[in-house]
């Protein structure tokens, strides 16, 4: 005898939470993608100052 009840039973409070669980993943997993955004863009700005100001110093002590 082949039963189709499905394999699976969630009930109202367990499939809300397994849809809270999914959207606070997605805003931590977000959050972290986003600070590492910020850190690569400011190392990039201060890797660029340094290269301008260097490149000042070396401009300078040629002349």
């Amino acid at each position: 005898m082949v039963s189709h009840r499905p394999a699976i039973q969630l009930s109202l409070g367990s499939a809300f939470a397994l849809v809270a669980g999914g959207g606070a993943l997605v805003l931590v997993a977000g959050a972290v993608l986003v600070s590492m955004l910020l850190a690569v863009a400011s190392t990039a700005a201060s890797v660029a100052v340094r290269a301008v100001v260097v490149h000042s110093i070396l401009k300078e002590h040629k002349a």
